[in-house]
């Protein structure tokens, strides 16, 4: 394990790939069926917001704003902003539930939402998302526990078959899909909070709609406090599993840092096996185990001679080292967005919390590049082959169904992988023979 650097001695990120809270509560609230993210800020924060995710999904973004600005955030304490844009948004379209996030223009003010929110006769929940703190990883997870905690009812008694499912927010629309299904194959019912598996899934819908569609349901919100268990994946969001058991003490918590690759989807097997009392996996599991180990001899003599530079919030990280240190891929630099528990545990020559400018500066360190579209202009200048993977991708559409999880989602993002290395090598070899070439002519 590699000694994690959390301090570059820099006073500021000079070229952040780092994403904002409010922008992780976005995205948990566009995870349930009907909901109208409302966040407090300025215009501009929520336009951004807005913009991104609809590149990166390629799919109408559904997310409105109170338009703060400098002089009614010092002369409006916030009330106001809120209950006409709440008002604005229950007459057009009649949301299910209104997320109302915070940004960081409204908590400097220091706006008081949760009294408003009191006041307010709709179906609402509201979190302090203010972004000069944490990040996607954050501000998502922190969506997730006001989601429970202002919308699930208590309950005493719980269903054995009944589990939910809490995501990391680097998870794909895809991933969360094949994820359910997986756990649903070993014969429970899975709920998925929050679910992107089918509202931002890049399928065609009905029309395109001002709100959410698809997702958790609010009475799917509203019921999950009798499960028998709830599973979270990723070390940010490990905190939910505390706070839906408040609701009810006998739901029982499994945490896995990850689900990628063979041993991180082995442990989530054994788990399954253990609590359904079967002594074998359905058929495709095992079918496709097989066919991710067969994977990893065929990419291990490609990944095993490169070095790569990982780029992600701390859980994407933790998830791919794995699966790269897996098949004897080399992690020479993984640089995370902010501080985790979860960073410890990577298996790499360098953890970085800081920016791409500490990749720039360590470029002769990595072959590959894998990370989001940020590292497209990095690659560029250092002369590196890059895979996107992560928020935001705006290189290449599909990204909601590209899944890298479980056995199935392993052997793909090796193949992939191992066919950027195999083309870095021959473009290698292609510029060696051209400079032969040169040097023969000019002799």
């Amino acid at each position: 394990m590699a000694e994690v650097r959390r301090k570059t001695g820099k006073p500021l990120q000079v070229n952040p790939h780092k994403l904002s809270q409010p922008m992780g509560a976005t995205l948990a609230f566009l995870g349930v069926d009907r909901c109208m993210p409302l966040m407090h800020g300025a215009q501009g924060c929520a336009s951004f917001t807005k913009v991104m995710f609809t590149r990166h999904f390629c799919e109408p973004i559904a997310l409105q704003t109170t338009a703060v600005t400098d002089v009614t955030a010092v002369l409006d304490g916030g009330d106001y902003s809120i209950t006409e844009s709440i008002k604005n948004i229950g007459d057009k379209v009649s949301p299910a539930l209104i997320g109302v996030h915070t940004t960081g223009l409204t908590e400097t003010k220091g706006d008081d939402i949760r009294g408003v929110a009191s006041k307010i006769e709709v179906p609402l929940v509201y979190v302090n998302t203010p972004d000069y703190q944490g990040g996607l990883e954050s501000g998502w997870t922190l969506t997730v526990q006001a989601l429970i905690e202002q919308l699930t009812e208590p309950r005493e008694r719980t269903d054995a078959n009944k589990i939910v499912l809490v995501p990391h927010v680097s998870m794909q629309p895809i991933e969360v899909e094949k994820l359910r299904e997986f756990i649903e194959a070993f014969g429970f019912e899975v709920v998925a909070v929050p679910d992107l598996s089918s509202s931002l899934d890049n399928h065609l819908g009905e029309k395109q709609a001002s709100l959410s569609g698809g997702g958790v349901t609010v009475a799917e919100l509203e019921g999950l406090a009798d499960a028998g268990a709830v599973v979270t994946v990723g070390a940010s969001v490990k905190p939910v599993g505390a706070t839906l058991q408040k609701k009810n003490p006998a739901i029982r918590h499994r945490h896995f840092d990850h689900v990628s690759g063979l041993v991180g989807t082995d442990e989530l097997v054994a788990w399954l096996l253990e609590t359904s009392a079967r002594d074998t996996p359905p058929a495709v599991v095992e079918r496709w185990r097989k066919r991710l180990q067969d994977a990893m001899l065929d990419s291990h003599f490609s990944i095993g001679q490169t070095r790569f530079l990982l780029v992600a919030e701390p859980d994407h990280l933790a998830a791919m080292a794995a699966s790269l240190r897996e098949v004897g891929g080399k992690v020479a630099l993984a640089i995370a967005t902010v501080d985790s528990p979860v960073l410890g545990a990577i298996e790499a020559d360098r953890v970085i919390v800081g920016d791409l400018e500490d990749a720039e500066h360590l470029r002769d360190d990595y072959d590959i590049i894998i990370g989001n579209f940020h590292t497209e202009a990095l690659a560029h200048r250092v002369g590196k082959r890059a895979v996107m993977r992560g928020f935001p991708n705006y290189e290449e559409i599909g990204s909601a169904l590209k899944n890298d999880v479980l056995y199935e989602g392993g052997a793909y993002f090796l193949f992939d992988i191992a066919n950027a290395a195999e083309r870095m090598r021959e473009s290698e070899v292609h510029h060696a023979r051209e400079r032969i070439k040169q040097q023969g002519a000019a002799a």
